[in-house]
């Protein structure tokens, strides 16, 4: 039979309820991903919403469900650095496509550090979103007292090891992935193994630092403070660091980097000093599984701890998103281990 439409050309609500025989509860129901709804009944109705070209007034469905179906992502502007990059941009191509799949929509908020408080308390007190996704925390991030306080629905990518009150976390095991990787050195020889790191203070950086350190001292190796650094993981922070190593009388004959942003600026060291990487000096690289900065065609450039921030959006925006729909549910915590993936840039220590 031919479909009514409403004045736009697309079909309303009520529209698409007599097409397809069901109550507009259960068709709202069924578009809102309610759990009760059976999953062919789930799916009848989003093919047909999607042929017909339904699309939902959210005014009114926020009205209706007290809902705003957004989500928000909060930046603080010394983050902001780390929020224009391939990682972030990877998380939240991740993230979109399971908001996209669940009707959702995206608030970003940038805002300076003295104010972001107030940004949550504002987004709480309107209503503007339904939960956040809490990025970059620190050790002892203040942020999650907050949002327990407000009690918004929240998740953090990443977890925050001063921080005993319960709350939900998406984290890769960065302590592993970097005990192994320092152990791999060691197993090719190398015996000077340098450290770029992340800021030290946030979470992710300070576990880093604790698996390099625990691979040294499980194969009885000193730890050398001269062959550590710690700062923004840009290029010129992998370069800059890189030549400060290799001036020592004693360099490395091995880099550990945090970000492949950074290990690029590491290769361009080595070899403006008329080195080879992976014969003079080898490098692992951890966060190479981003789709808009590959490590190399069929052969990877760099050995890395491959680590998809892709699918961490993906999995942190479900896990979000199931959060709202059962506020009462127990936090939930995912640790996802890495894969070390081997390149061109590693080899035998040199003699």
């Amino acid at each position: 039979m031919d479909s009514k439409r409403c004045e736009n050309g697309s079909m309303n609500l009520k529209e698409l309820s007599q097409e397809l025989g069901l109550s507009q509860t259960t068709v709202s129901r069924a578009l809102n991903g309610y759990p009760e709804v059976k999953e062919a009944t789930r799916k009848k109705v989003l093919a047909a919403a999607q042929a017909h070209g339904y699309s939902p007034n959210v005014r009114a469905k926020s009205l209706a469900t007290g809902r705003s179906n957004a989500i928000g992502h909060v930046i603080p502007t010394t983050n902001s650095h780390e929020m224009v990059n391939p990682i972030f941009g990877d998380f939240i191509a991740g993230a979109g496509e399971v908001y996209r799949q669940n009707n959702y929509e995206m608030v970003l908020s940038i805002t300076d550090d003295q104010n972001e408080e107030s940004v949550y308390r504002a987004l709480k007190v309107r209503g503007t979103v339904d939960g956040v996704i809490l990025h970059g925390p620190k050790m002892n991030d203040s942020r999650i007292a907050l949002l327990t306080e407000l009690e918004m629905p929240f998740v953090v990518h990443g977890r925050a090891s001063g921080i005993e009150t319960p709350y939900s976390w998406l984290d890769v095991n960065n302590r592993s992935a970097f005990r192994r990787a320092t152990e791999f050195l060691l197993d090719l020889g190398h015996r000077r193994i340098g450290l770029l790191n992340g800021i030290e203070t946030m979470d992710f950086a300070y576990r880093r630092r604790i698996g390099y350190e625990e691979g040294l001292r499980d194969r009885d190796m000193p730890l050398d403070p001269a062959l550590l650094r710690s700062g923004e993981m840009t290029e010129h922070y992998g370069y800059a660091s890189t030549r400060e190593l290799l001036n020592q009388d004693a360099p490395p004959t091995a880099i550990l980097v945090s970000s492949i942003i950074s290990a690029l600026g590491v290769r361009r060291a080595i070899e403006e000093r008329g080195l080879t990487m992976g014969r003079d000096v080898s490098v692992i690289t951890h966060d190479d599984s981003l789709s808009y900065l590959t490590n190399g065609q069929d052969v990877p450039i760099f050995t890395a701890t491959r680590s998809s921030v892709r699918e961490a959006g993906g999995l942190l925006s479900q896990m979000l998103i199931d959060l709202i729909k059962q506020p009462d549910r127990e936090p939930q915590h995912r640790l996802l281990e890495v894969e070390l993936t081997l390149g061109r840039s590693t080899g035998p220590a040199p003699a």
